[in-house]
């Protein structure tokens, strides 16, 4: 395995995220420079995605760089039967780099094993989305100037979100506090629990969505995830369990800021939108900078 690769948020130390984080905030001074100029990224999503390939994508044109790849695995060699592992070598002669987004948890790190270039992990199913997490930070450290010892609330999916997972990992470096928020059938993994005990993290579960969120520093919005469902019925029994509006927010803190990973469905109601709180769309041009900020330490840029 290469070791630039980025697979997981813990493959960074939190000197690494800081440096990441630092050289984000220098690209979106100067987002258009040539430091991929003659270089080639492979863009390889098996699984559908939208902010995060075109944040990718925007990310590397503006750096100078050439992609290639799909966008969907149904218009690659895997509908005719070619292995993870074949694929991944057989890209690998052709790029610098590789963006991978795979629908199997653990994919990404087996084919940073057998790449002979640097892999981006840009989400393995429900496992680990460690791009998404970097820009998450970026933004919080952004709306708050800080990213110690924050009182971070999570709601809805905690179980499938993979965002949430590789944001708590994360955000263990910088003494948070957690409050989760969501039904019994969504809560957060054991193994997390036990991370956060073994590292002295403090959290707290809750299942009411109410005026607990005026502690917040950060509300982490996201969607129950339909597609993680094998039961159909277990989905439309969560999936409007946390809706957001406008006047929950009345008495939240002035700095509280509302992240989302998006897309939305509808756990955030429009007239949100509005509410200088609202920080999710600002989040995702933030999605820019802080991939540039991962392809360059990637690459030794």
């Amino acid at each position: 395995m290469d070791n630039k690769s980025l697979v997981s948020i813990d493959d960074y130390t939190k000197e690494e995220i800081l440096e990441v984080l630092a050289r984000a905030a220098e690209f979106e001074k100067n987002p258009n420079c040539s430091l991929l100029e003659g270089k080639v990224v492979a863009s390889l999503f098996f699984e559908p995605s939208t902010r995060t390939r075109l944040s990718f994508e925007t990310a590397i044109s503006r750096m100078g760089g050439r992609i290639v790849g799909f966008t969907d695995s149904s218009s690659s060699s895997v509908t005719k039967g070619e292995t993870l592992k074949d694929t991944t070598k057989m890209v690998s002669n052709y790029c610098d780099l590789i963006v991978m987004r795979h629908p199997i948890e653990g994919s990404a790190r087996y084919a940073s094993e057998v790449s002979d270039v640097p892999v981006i992990n840009a989400g393995d199913g429900a496992n680990q989305h460690p791009s998404q997490t970097m820009l998450d930070l970026y933004s919080i450290m952004k709306t708050q100037g800080t990213l110690e010892n924050l009182n971070i609330f999570m709601v809805g999916d905690l179980k499938y979100g993979r965002t949430v997972h590789s944001l708590l990992m994360a955000l263990s470096h910088f003494n948070p506090t957690f409050h989760f928020i969501a039904p019994p059938e969504l809560e957060i993994p054991r193994g997390y629990k036990i991370f956060m005990e073994k590292n002295n993290i403090k959290y707290f579960e809750h299942t009411e969505f109410n005026d607990i969120i005026n502690d917040a520093d950060i509300l982490y919005m996201t969607r129950v995830q339909k597609e993680r469902f094998a039961d159909p019925l277990e989905y439309e029994k969560v999936k409007n369990v946390y809706i957001l509006k406008n006047d929950m927010l009345s008495n939240t803190k002035d700095n509280m800021r509302i992240l989302h990973p998006l897309p939305r469905v509808n756990e955030i109601a429009v007239d949100v939108d509005t509410n200088p709180k609202a920080y999710y769309f600002e989040q995702a041009l933030n999605g820019v900078y802080a991939r540039q900020a991962i392809i360059a330490k990637a690459l030794n840029l």
